[in-house]
């Protein structure tokens, strides 16, 4: 997977939340807004919204990321962290095999 950036990142947390709450309206989500209060999520919506992030990313994301999870600009850096994080661990594996025959 290569890494995301911030625009693709919040694209696909826009596009996630809009799969679960199709008439979402970002215009009223600022950036550093709750999205959860402000979009009406409740704990099933946000538990699909992980599990679509995860799909759409192939990112893990435990329990213990949730708290990450809860603004538009919060979600947007995990998810661009962990896809760098993810990348550079999968280069690594990749050249380790590649000298380890």
């Amino acid at each position: 997977m290569k890494p995301l950036d911030n625009a693709e990142a919040m694209a696909v947390v826009k596009e996630s939340i809009t799969q679960i709450i199709p008439d979402a309206d970002f215009t009223q989500v600022e950036p550093d807004d709750k999205f959860r209060d402000v979009l009406e999520l409740d704990s099933l919506d946000f538990l699909s919204l992980v599990e679509l992030l995860s799909e759409r990313t192939g990112i893990r994301i435990d329990e213990e990321d949730y708290p990450e999870l809860t603004t538009l600009s919060a979600a947007t850096r995990f998810l661009v962290a962990r896809s760098q994080d993810s990348a550079s661990s999968a280069r690594w594996r990749w050249s380790f095999k590649a000298d380890h025959p």
